[in-house]
């Protein structure tokens, strides 16, 4: 996949197109905005497409140039009537991010089997059922990426199907790209870590927390919709075209602090041996 000259489009995205899921709102809504700012074209996926509408309308060409979309990703008569207006209002396109997701909280004694399934029908199969669909319309060349989570590694608790559904994810997207590389697809998953949205935002106005959860991560801060959409927009670029198969954690550090956790006298910054500035 070359790279043209694009002037100071670097990532070589102007005039491009790509299905975002979950545009409505949160990281899939940042996604969306960057890809429109650098010149693409998007397809904004969503149950609710009161954002997308939004998103739309606050830039240049509205809905004229890009799509929104109701579209219950869980629901593969739905995802395919949404991949068909694609191909008609786009033709050939050029990437997908699967970033739709849901939550219902519940720990593994008591959760019931319909809200397992509904976790996993939206996080997974969805993530699937959008694969396969939007991937018949990228002729020649395509990305995806998917929006995981760092607890694809570590459980969240009391958080019935979720943990599972994104471990899912980071599977799906090998799985992906071994199996459509020779199309020349590349499939690769984010896992993002501690990212203030928001469905996250009631947490922080718990007094301490911000400061409580900014000490986990070794960047010292909380992530926003925007560190993600970074990432996302670089994977979904040519410039990216030798990465598939690939997991990134854009977590600030936060699975580096571990060790960090462990209470441990005398290792602690207060008593390092190294040299202390002025």
């Amino acid at each position: 996949m070359s790279v043209e000259n694009r002037g100071n489009d670097w990532l070589g995205m102007s005039g491009r197109k790509y299905v975002v899921t979950g545009a409505g709102s949160g990281i899939g809504y940042a996604i969306a905005e960057t890809l429109i700012d650098l010149g693409a074209r998007v397809a904004m996926l969503d149950r609710n497409t009161a954002g997308c509408e939004a998103l739309a309308a606050r830039h240049s060409g509205g809905v004229a140039q890009h799509l929104v979309l109701a579209c219950d990703i869980g629901n593969e008569a739905s995802v395919e009537q949404a991949a068909t207006t694609v191909r008609e209002s786009f033709g050939p396109i050029d990437g997908l991010v699967n970033c739709a997701g849901m939550l219902r909280a519940a720990p593994i004694k008591t959760v019931t089997l319909e809200d397992w399934d509904a976790v996993l029908r939206t996080n997974l199969t969805g993530y699937m059922l959008c694969s396969r669909h939007f991937a018949r319309h990228m002729e020649g060349e395509g990305a995806m990426v998917h929006i995981a989570s760092v607890a694809a590694h570590h459980p969240q608790t009391y958080s019935g199907a979720y943990s599972a559904s994104k471990a899912g994810i980071t599977l799906l997207s090998r799985q992906i790209a071994a199996e459509y590389g020779t199309e020349g697809i590349r499939s690769n998953v984010i896992c993002p870590g501690m990212i203030r949205t928001a469905l996250s935002e009631p947490f922080y106005q718990q007094p301490g927390i911000k400061e409580r959860r900014e000490a986990m991560t070794a960047s010292r801060r909380i992530g926003a919709p925007q560190d993600i959409a970074n990432a996302a927009t670089f994977l979904l670029s040519p410039r990216a075209s030798y990465i598939n198969g690939a997991e990134f954690s854009v977590d600030g550090g936060m699975e580096s602090m571990l060790m960090d956790l462990i209470p441990r006298p005398g290792f602690t910054a207060a008593n390092s041996t190294e040299p202390q500035s002025a």
